[in-house]
Formats: structure tokens, C-alpha cells, sequence
């Protein structure tokens, strides 16, 4: 009786599988795809960010030289943190160079476009976002856009409290712009706060 509900029990997954084979292979296939396309998308991104971070090797000395608008652009032969963004942006490195642009764009006085990128660069490392945050500010700052820029420093302030001096130099900032708006009870509460961190 075993044997005889044993040849069903096959009989049925073998008919089963006629009826169903494809549509079962084809539901493999799609997981195959689509793992098989994560790894070799992870794998891709992996060489094009290794590819950025050769470009951007001589943009980064630029950038140590206080080379701005080289460390933008390249010299011709070299190529700059612009050309990193255009065609390796999805990369880790190409995020760091949306960073590094920002700060070449305030340098050179372009503010617009020294927010703009600084503002599609994110980053893990609390210290180097407050940086970001305060470079915005400083940039909308000198467009005089007041209040934009009180918010950024804020912003840096607070996105990195373990550096109270870097953190209260922001704060200090922010009150001297609410002085120059006439909003001195604002003023003194940011230097009350920034007085507050150095003691801290």
C-alpha cells in the first residue's frame, strides 16, 4: 500500500511538474537575474569607485594647493572633481567630490553653485557634514540670504555636538547675522549658547 501511494504521490509531482515547469523555471530564472544583477551591479559600482578615486588624486593636491578652479576642472591632462561628479556621482567617491566642489565653488565665489553641491553631498562622518552644513551657511551668507544661513549653522551645531569649539563657532556666527537683522534677543541667545559649549 506504501509502494502504491508512493508511484501516485511521483505520479502527481510528475504531472505537477509538466503542467508547471515553466513557470517554475522562469520564477528561478527571475531570482537568478536579479541576484546575479545585485552582485554584478556591486561589483561595477566597486570598480567605478576605485576608477574615481585615481581621477580624483590629482584634484585632491589641487585641492591641498589651494589650486580651486584646477582642482574644479583639471589642467587639461588631469582631470577635476566636475569631471568626477558628471560621470562617477553614483560612487562613493563621487559624493566626496560633490563635497570637495562645494568647498572649491565658495572658494572661488560661485555661492550658488557652492550650495548646490554641498547640498547633494551626504556623509557618515558627523565632522565632515557639520563642515558641509557650515560651508552652505557661509555661502548663503554671502548672498545675503540671512535667515537660510542662521538655519545651516544651526544645522552644523547641532549635527556634530562632540566638537563644542567648532560647534560654538557656528552658534557665534549665527548671532552676529541675527545682530545685523536688529534681532539681538535671538543674538544673545545664541551667544549664551556658544558661551555655554566652550564651558562644557
Amino acid at each position: 500500500m506504501s509502494e502504491q501511494l508512493e508511484k501516485d504521490f511521483l505520479m502527481k509531482l510528475e504531472d505537477f511538474w509538466k503542467s508547471n515547469s515553466k513557470k517554475i523555471l522562469a520564477v528561478i530564472a527571475g531570482v537568478v537575474v536579479i541576484f546575479g544583477g545585485y552582485y554584478a551591479y556591486k561589483m561595477y559600482s566597486a570598480s567605478q569607485d576605485t576608477k574615481a578615486q585615481e581621477v580624483m588624486f590629482k584634484a585632491e593636491e589641487y585641492f591641498r594647493m589651494d589650486s580651486f578652479k584646477l582642482a574644479l576642472n583639471g589642467n587639461g591632462k588631469d582631470k577635476g572633481f566636475l569631471y568626477v561628479i558628471k560621470n562617477h556621482g553614483g560612487t562613493k567617491s563621487g559624493n566626496l567630490a560633490k563635497y570637495y566642489a562645494g568647498i572649491c565653488f565658495l572658494q572661488t565665489g560661485d555661492f550658488n553653485k557652492a550650495i548646490e553641491n554641498l547640498k547633494d553631498f551626504s556623509s557618515e562622518s558627523s565632522p565632515l557634514q557639520m563642515v558641509a552644513y557650515g560651508a552652505i551657511a557661509d555661502a548663503y551668507g554671502e548672498l545675503d540670504k540671512k535667515d537660510d544661513a542662521i538655519s545651516y549653522y544651526k544645522k552644523a551645531a547641532g549635527s556634530y555636538t562632540t566638537d563644542d569649539q567648532v560647534g560654538g563657532e557656528y552658534l557665534f556666527r549665527a548671532g552676529q547675522l541675527y545682530e545685523k537683522m536688529n534681532k539681538n534677543k535671538e543674538a544673545v541667545e545664541m551667544y549664551k549658547e556658544t558661551k555655554e559649549d566652550r564651558k562644557s
